[in-house]
């Protein structure tokens, strides 16, 4: 099966609706052969979408609709088509956006009524999920409120890990091989930390999050950790901040001398992320420990004390099945996190699961279905939501909280609601202005590479000063958003 798509500047919805349908159909850019295809076409005076797969063939042509974007009216009949041919009715319609909680926030603008219609009736989501959306737009909002409006929050990208999991795609190394790099890494870091501070004085900008992720920051070295640690407190003012997060996700690399550590420095949110709590998943999906290990990590974080942990699961993970994804959740369960994410195993191109061709478990339709009814009955809500292309069945992330723990960072990054000065190997910074405009400033994707154009990394991050000079009343000391 392949897509041919013909009178669009960009496919890009086009392309990404069909594999809603058909996982990793390949973009054909050329005529089409004779094999299975979806084919769309904008011409001027009708619109065409086809599927030909085996020996028939399925045609939709109409006018084109005055007022109603070209990609828009193609999405609609090709999502009809598609779901009429397959019999598939995906739980998101025929939304393919990472953030169709802020989707709907910006529809709910017009009215809940008029928003309920567009994303039922128009994209075709499932009430269920509808539901969901509504419920985690209205938990956020006063979260949202809340920030001051010139707040920023810190990303601190750690690279580095254990060893790499089969369905991971970052740009994390293992430390087997690259443990030489870890320390120039660090020292590099922290001088990148020291302009990224002086630069968000001078737009005058307020911290209000920091998270440091990965990668497993806790891969680090007790010495290595605390120098990082170090390098963070002596540049931003970790004492008045609304949260500090550190990602503790590997057991196999996590003990209490490091758990102990990040308290001692003021960390008031980590994540341990079992991914499941059966030794064979656990295996198959090559991580180095064991569902006792992660349960001893848990008990040191509390003995350390700890009181917000986030624990993340992945639905449809290799060996898994609905199952022992139950007696996982029931396992998290029992220890009473404050926060429970769920994802969506997402098959991406750079993992070894893809590379390797090796096989997910059970669906993730069933596990999701039957987790989210029990997360409530045990006082957890969603409070944050996002989807990824390539996840299985086209389903979602979701983190769950107890009320009064939702992790802010994650809030403000899925929304775009605040700037992130993202730092580090693959650290993307997002300026965020008044009225939704975004500029992006991105640092080399590797360590190497990284400290190799580690000056042309401080040159760009000049462009958040000019950023904030265009969307601040300079005549003002100090400054304020402009109108």
């Amino acid at each position: 099966m392949e897509i041919l798509i013909k009178g669009l500047p960009s496919g890009y919805e086009i392309e990404h609706l069909a594999r809603i349908f058909y996982p990793g159909i390949p973009l054909r850019k050329t005529a089409a052969s004779r094999g299975a295809l979806v084919y769309a076409r904008a011409g001027k005076t009708r619109m065409a979408v086809g599927l030909r797969a085996g020996k028939a063939c399925h045609v939709c042509t109409a006018s084109p609709q005055a007022g109603v974007p070209a990609k828009q009216q193609l999405s609609g009949m090709l999502y009809t088509l598609l779901q009429a041919q397959t019999g598939q009715k995906p739980p998101w319609g025929m939304l393919t956006g990472v953030r169709p909680v802020n989707f709907l926030r910006h529809a709910l603008q017009h009215g809940n009524a008029a928003a309920q219609t567009e994303l039922l009736e128009t994209y075709h989501v499932s009430q269920e999920k509808y539901n969901l959306a509504h419920e985690i737009v209205c938990r956020q909002q006063p979260f949202l409120q809340a920030s001051a409006p010139r707040s920023y929050s810190l990303y601190v990208s750690i690279p580095f890990c254990p060893s790499r999991c089969s369905y991971c795609s970052f740009v994390s190394r293992t430390l087997q091989r690259d443990t030489a790099i870890v320390q120039p890494y660090l020292e590099a870091l922290e001088r990148e930390m020291a302009q990224t501070a002086q630069v968000a004085k001078t737009c005058g900008l307020t911290l209000e999050t920091i998270y440091i992720g990965g990668g497993t920051p806790t891969a680090l070295t007790p010495p290595q950790l605390r120098f990082l640690l170090q390098s963070v407190q002596k540049h931003f003012n970790t004492t008045i901040i609304k949260e500090y997060t550190v990602e503790a996700g590997r057991p196999d690399c996590t003990d209490y001398e490091k758990l102990a550590l990040l308290k001692q420095f003021g960390v008031s949110r980590i994540s341990i992320n079992p991914q499941s709590m059966h030794n064979e998943v656990l295996a198959a999906i090559g991580r180095g420990h064991t569902a006792a290990d992660i349960v001893r990590c848990f008990e040191d974080a509390r003995r350390a004390g700890h009181q917000n942990i986030n624990m993340d699961l992945i639905a449809g993970l290799p060996k898994d099945t609905e199952q022992r994804f139950a007696k996982t959740l029931q396992t998290l369960l029992a220890l009473a996190p404050e926060n429970i994410t769920i994802h969506t195993l997402t098959l991406k191109r750079a993992s070894n699961m893809v590379i390797e061709q090796s096989a997910s478990g059970s669906s993730p339709a069933n596990m999701i279905a039957a987790a989210y009814p029990q997360l409530y009955q045990h006082g957890y809500v969603p409070y944050y939501l996002y989807r990824q292309k390539n996840t299985v069945e086209n389903f979602e992330n979701t983190g769950w909280a107890k009320p009064g723990t939702e992790g802010l960072y994650n809030i403000f990054i899925m929304e775009e609601a605040q700037t992130i000065l993202a730092l580090g190997a693959g650290a993307s910074t997002k300026l965020v202005a008044p009225g939704g405009r975004i500029q992006r400033v991105y640092n080399y994707k590797y360590p190497a590479e990284y400290l190799e154009g580690f000056n042309e990394i401080l040159a760009r991050k000049k462009g958040v000063e000019a950023f904030y000079a265009g969307n601040l009343d300079t005549q003002t000391p100090g400054g304020h958003w402009a109108d």
